[in-house]
Order: C-alpha cells, then structure tokens, then sequence
C-alpha cells in the first residue's frame, strides 16, 4: 500500500475543500463533488455530511476508487475503511479546520453518526 508524503498531506489536508469523483464500473469518472477534507494522523478523510444514502458517498463505496482535486494536487485514490480508533482525531480535526462555519454544519460529519460515513483516502 501506498503512503502519502508529507506534501501531500500538508497541501491537502490543508485545503478548505476538495473535489471527488468515484469511477464508473467502465473506468470512467463521475462528475466531480465539492467535499470537505481533514488530516488526521498521516491520513486524510473525508464524511458525508448527509449520511449513507448520500449519492456520491454510495458510489464511492461500490466503486472503491476514484479521484480526487484540489487547487493544487490530482490524484488517483481508493476509497477505504478509517484505520481503528481514529474517529476522535478525524472528529477534533473537522473541527479544529471548520468550526468557523457553525457548529450545525460541523455537526453534520461530527460525532458517532459520521463514524459509518467515514472514508480515508489513500494514494494509487
């Protein structure tokens, strides 16, 4: 498995949002969808804010790889479980980045109903 180096980490994880798209059963890329993205650790998350029946959080999982965007990185991603015991640091580092928009929207992939709709990314 592939790790992510440190400037990778630091320039995702450090981006306000990011774009992510799940592949098609043929290859192809869905339409890209504007998400959150968090650091935790020496891995990067990102939760669906409106549960499992979300539609872009659906495809990911069925798919298991995708893509992803920011400003200033393109990657290749497969979309896994969030390693054990992880899910207090993903919690502090949603809202240590996003608290300022309001704690109803961090709320939303915050606390023990985000845990389920937690995807780490990892490098392809």
């Amino acid at each position: 498995m592939r790790a992510w180096t440190e400037d990778h980490l630091t320039r995702i994880g450090g981006s306000v949002e990011l774009q992510i798209a799940s592949r098609r059963p043929d290859g192809t890329l869905r339409p890209y969808v504007t998400i959150w993205v968090v650091r935790a650790g020496d891995d990067l998350y990102v939760r669906s804010a409106y549960g499992s029946n979300n539609p872009w959080f659906q495809r990911a999982k069925a798919s298991g790889a995708g893509r992803i965007r920011t400003g200033v990185v393109e990657r290749d991603v497969t979309f896994a479980d969030a390693v054990p015991d992880s899910h207090a640091d993903i919690d502090q580092a949603y809202h240590a980045k996003y608290d300022r928009y309001g704690p109803a929207i961090v709320g939303a992939v915050t606390g023990a109903k985000a845990a389920p709709v937690t995807i780490r990314l990892l490098p392809r």
